[in-house]
């Protein structure tokens, strides 16, 4: 089996592929709620990432503290899977340039992403991408860093496209709250929180352009939190309507009980995930060339997206069928 071509290896000859994250991110912005995040990791596997905030987590004045302590527990033997990033501040605040400093210097190896909040334009994006590639440079961080920005103001939000575009951005996370309260009261508080969110025109509008730039240039669209923290169906509701209306396919976790429920409305259909197994087997035994399966023509277009489809699928955790698991995921 393992000297059969692999679909890594012939479907996207010349093409950057598309990024397969975990389709939470959850946010811990204490060094209690971290460790707990990595303890429920460590239990459930790489189904998420966590994001160690040292934006809204830290306090005023004790920001390098904070930092560190976040960098200490992103290089600690807690952190089994290597899926944890951390939020800078913004650009405007004096302390981000520190942030990069620490972060990169203390934990640049394991660093998983920097998240970089509230950017008034694309030219926001890349100074502190800029600061990021320096501080590699400078620290001797040899693998660079994937870069998640977050859409929450007006300029970024025209950006997007152009910021969807930069070299090591990786996903754009919708910001709901600041992008509401950036309208001034034009947008009533009610579209933060559902359904108002999934029905404003002007929310709506920005989470289509949002997922619209991200996919077309080869980056994950992450969805804003929900405020729910209690009631699991309204959760999954949520997290449902991001991906099947809207096309996100990772969303934002604020506590431990939004994890599953994100994860369960984010998984592909396990019978279509079947389907996606007999077809790329099929392929994979004609060396990728054209097939039938159950009375329909497949070639590498259709070949792409059951493959991209089946990654997702198993970075949710879903067990794959045998045969496929041993062909395509010899290694795990």
């Amino acid at each position: 089996m393992s000297a059969l071509p692999h679909p890594d290896h012939v479907l996207f000859q010349g093409e950057k592929p598309f990024p397969i994250l975990p389709v939470v991110d959850h946010y811990a912005g204490s060094e209690k709620l971290m460790l707990k995040a990595l303890s429920l990791q460590q239990a459930l596997g790489p189904v998420f990432d966590i994001t160690c905030d040292c934006e809204d987590g830290a306090h005023a004045g004790a920001e390098a503290e904070h930092a560190a302590m976040a960098a200490r527990i992103i290089m600690s033997d807690e952190n089994h899977h290597g899926r944890v990033g951390a939020r800078i501040h913004d650009i405007t605040h004096p302390h981000w340039r520190q942030d990069v400093d620490i972060l990169v210097r203390d934990a640049g190896s394991r660093l998983a992403f920097l998240t970089l909040p509230k950017p008034r334009s694309a030219a926001d994006v890349a100074c502190q991408i800029e600061a990021i590639v320096e501080a590699e440079q400078r620290h001797g961080i040899a693998c660079p860093i994937p870069v998640h920005v977050l859409i929450e103001t007006h300029g970024a939000l025209r950006d997007a496209w152009q910021i969807a575009a930069l070299a090591r951005v990786e996903s754009l996370d919708f910001g709901l709250m600041d992008f509401v309260s950036a309208h001034h009261g034009a947008i009533p508080g009610a579209a933060m929180r559902s359904p108002g969110q999934f029905e404003h025109p002007l929310v709506t509008r920005a989470k289509c352009e949002i997922s619209a730039a991200a996919l077309a240039h080869g980056v994950v669209p992450s969805h804003n939190v929900t405020t729910e923290l209690k009631d699991l169906d309204y959760i999954q509701r949520d997290a449902e309507r991001a991906r099947k209306e809207f096309g996100y396919l990772r969303m934002w976790s604020i506590h431990p009980n939004q994890i599953q429920p994100i994860l369960e409305a984010m998984r592909p259909d396990f019978t279509e995930v079947s389907e996606a197994c007999a077809i790329l087997i099929a392929a994979q035994d004609k060396d990728w060339g054209p097939i039938q399966h159950a009375g329909k023509l497949h070639d590498r277009a259709s070949y792409r997206y059951y493959w991209e489809l089946l990654k997702r699928a198993r970075s949710t955790g879903m067990v794959i069928p045998t045969e496929a698991a041993h062909r395509f995921f010899p290694a795990h």
